[in-house]
């Protein structure tokens, strides 16, 4: 509180304390804390317009260009878009399943008609890595929960093959297990940023700050909040409402 630390950082702190005494040491000193939990003050979250957008998608291509506008057209989150599976495509409906997103549960979002050509064309590229996985007898991807007991053969199924596969395999750190997994979520970061940068704009903003515009950007087109909140997964509604403060004011008010 003297060096005015974020609210998180305080309430970070606090829960360390208690975990070290709780789980160290056995000793419970919640009763006999003195200590204040600091409040989370509610920030507007920071969103592109859509030239803006146009512009950072002007400095990417392949397949970080390919993760972005998915991203932004179906207002992912940044694992949720690198944990797709190719069964989690449905190129036929426009649509886009989210297993396991936001809460742990299942939802569906749209996928714009305008990137279907493109991945199309990536599925293919991606087969052709899968093919090479087979012929090798690597070992299947990772699955899920207890699917991977349940299924021990599944993980080298296409439908459950990534998306958006490493071009390299790795080491699973829980299982010891060579492998090929997802992209890794530093390359996307990283070229997203480096695209802001190439656009001159100066705005703080992550890969996260397109599911922001996704939704905003809805919002000010005239779609329904509740609609907007089932896209994006929010369990409640006052989550979604936040984004009303940042829409321009058009039609839908």
């Amino acid at each position: 509180m003297e060096k005015k630390v974020s609210s998180a950082t305080q309430n970070q702190a606090l829960n360390a304390i208690v975990f070290v005494y709780r789980n160290v040491l056995r000793k419970d000193i919640e009763n006999l804390l003195d200590a204040v939990r600091a409040k989370r003050k509610r920030r507007l979250p920071v969103v592109l317009t859509t030239k803006e957008v146009k512009q950072i998608f002007d400095h990417m291509d392949g397949v970080h260009g390919l993760m972005a506008m998915l991203i932004y057209g179906g207002g992912l989150g940044l694992t949720e878009c690198l944990r797709l599976c190719i069964k989690d495509l449905n190129l036929e409906q426009n649509m886009v399943i989210i297993r396991g997103g936001k809460g742990d549960e299942d939802r569906r979002t749209v996928l714009p008609e305008r990137l279907k050509d493109d991945l199309i064309q990536h599925l293919t590229s991606v087969r052709e890595i899968y093919d090479q996985d087979r012929k090798e007898n690597l070992n299947g991807v990772a699955l899920p929960g207890a699917l991977e007991k349940k299924y021990p053969n599944a993980g080298k199924e296409w439908g459950w093959f990534w998306l958006f596969p490493s071009r390299t395999l790795s080491l699973d750190p829980r299982t010891r297990i060579v492998r090929r997994h997802h992209i890794h979520p530093a390359s996307l970061q990283r070229e997203f940023k480096n695209a802001v940068q190439k656009a001159g704009i100066t705005k703080q903003a992550s890969i996260h700050i397109l599911r922001h515009s996704f939704a905003t950007h809805l919002l000010e087109k005239g779609y329904d909040v509740r609609t907007i909140q089932e896209l994006l997964g929010h369990k409640f509604l006052q989550t979604t409402m936040i984004y009303t403060h940042v829409a321009k004011k058009t039609s839908w008010e």
